[in-house]
């Protein structure tokens, strides 16, 4: 389902999100194992890796910030909803202890 797709971040309540230069994110997926990279806004470089079951995605993630090159790293659970095409990923995420939430759509 994920293999192959780019998506970019609408909203965070992680961040504001620079519509001009989003986070982009590209998945493989192999069997129900997801992983991938993602740049863009705040980051650097970032990686993941978890799995898919049906419509749910947990991941683990680190990347780097572009302000003063530390690494941020956590986990996520997301949603998703659509159809292969016009798919939107509803994330569930935890920083440093702190609960946000983004959305991401398919490109």
């Amino acid at each position: 389902m994920l293999d192959g797709t780019e998506f970019i971040m609408e909203s965070s309540t992680a961040s504001a999100v620079d519509p001009a230069a989003p986070t982009r994110f590209w998945y493989s997926e192999n069997r129900g194992l997801v992983w991938g990279n993602y740049v863009g806004d705040t980051v650097t470089e970032g990686r993941f890796v978890g799995e898919r079951h049906g419509r749910t995605l947990t991941v683990h993630f680190v990347h780097t910030l572009k302000t003063d090159a530390s690494h941020v790293s956590g986990s996520s659970t997301s949603t998703i909803d659509g159809e292969p095409g016009s798919l939107r990923l509803v994330e569930a995420f935890v920083v440093a202890g702190a609960d946000h939430v983004s959305v991401c759509t398919q490109v």
